[in-house]
């Protein structure tokens, strides 16, 4: 389960969601996924709670 107030590594991030790390970063650059990455660091810090909102706001389709 994605805990809202942990902090999340981008390969956490992908493992959780079940994509793959590539498929993740294509999330982040599109705006789907907040993220952020202090000054002066490439490390990605990414919120539970942003996981939890990106889902919240994706709609399923179905499939017939």
């Amino acid at each position: 389960s994605i805990d809202p107030n942990a902090i999340y590594s981008r390969q956490e991030a992908a493992r959780l969601l079940g994509i793959s790390l590539s498929s993740l970063k294509k999330l982040i650059n599109n705006g789907h996924l907040r993220v952020s990455r202090p000054p002066g660091m490439r490390r990605i810090f990414i919120k539970g709670e942003s996981i939890l909102a990106m889902l919240d706001a994706t709609e399923v389709e179905q499939v017939s």
